[in-house]
């Protein structure tokens, strides 16, 4: 088993930025591509952006490329999602995602592990 635990949610303005965090725990070798996922009251999870082990290959959704940049410390079995210029369309509940596939993914049921989420609001 893996476990996922994100941080780095919170309240900001439109315009700034937030970093998440995402630690993996447990089986990491179960962790070769990572995910971030969203989902806003109302709408699907949507895919945000994905790396995969050696962290030289990212993918992003259309609506965050060019602001958000996802890493991945293996050292430290963490990834991270650095939002700038940040949108009230942004505001959603941020998933943390791995599967062991270095296939890169971005449905949501490609992953088989998750984390529990962290919130991001982004006010006017």
């Amino acid at each position: 088993q893996v476990q996922l635990v994100e941080s780095g949610g919170g309240l900001v303005q439109a315009g700034g930025s937030l970093r998440l965090s995402c630690a993996a725990s447990g089986r990491t070798f179960n962790t070769n591509t990572m995910g971030w996922f969203r989902q806003a009251p109302g709408k699907e999870r949507e895919f945000v952006a994905a790396v995969n082990w050696g962290g030289d290959n990212t993918y992003y959704a259309d609506s965050v490329k060019g602001r958000f940049t996802i890493s991945r410390d293996n050292a430290r079995n963490t990834v991270y999602l650095q939002m700038n210029s940040l949108k009230p369309e942004d505001t959603a509940v941020y998933y943390c995602a791995a599967r062991r596939s270095m296939t890169a993914a971005m449905r949501d049921y490609e992953y088989g592990y998750w984390g529990q989420g962290t919130q991001v609001t982004v006010s006017s």
